[in-house]
């Protein structure tokens, strides 16, 4: 299981790298809004500060017991450019290593 806010950091930076890509490409896309459908770990701590953590689940892991129940969460980003309300485009080429 990984913690919600790293899934949406590492979304963010493979948009990042397909934004980089797109400069100067003629062939670009505009960036939409993102859904995501994740299926969560809502883990609560037994300390005196009780914090809920939002884990993302792998598909066919078992989650342990304890204090923790699986959830279906729906998210939509619209990603935007800080300083920016231009829209956001991305390109269509892949990275050598992932062809």
């Amino acid at each position: 299981m990984i913690e919600l806010a790293s899934v949406i950091g590492d979304l963010r930076e493979e948009l990042d790298r397909a934004v980089g890509a797109a400069e100067g490409e003629a062939l670009r896309f505009e960036l939409g809004p993102i859904e995501l459908e994740l299926s969560v770990a809502l883990e609560r701590s037994a300390q005196a500060q009780a914090k809920v953590r939002f884990l993302v689940v792998d598909s066919g892991a078992d989650v342990g017991l304890g204090k923790t129940s699986t959830q279906r969460i729906s998210l939509t980003l619209k990603p935007t450019l800080a300083g920016s309300h231009r829209p956001v485009a991305v390109s269509g080429n892949a990275e050598p290593n992932e062809r």
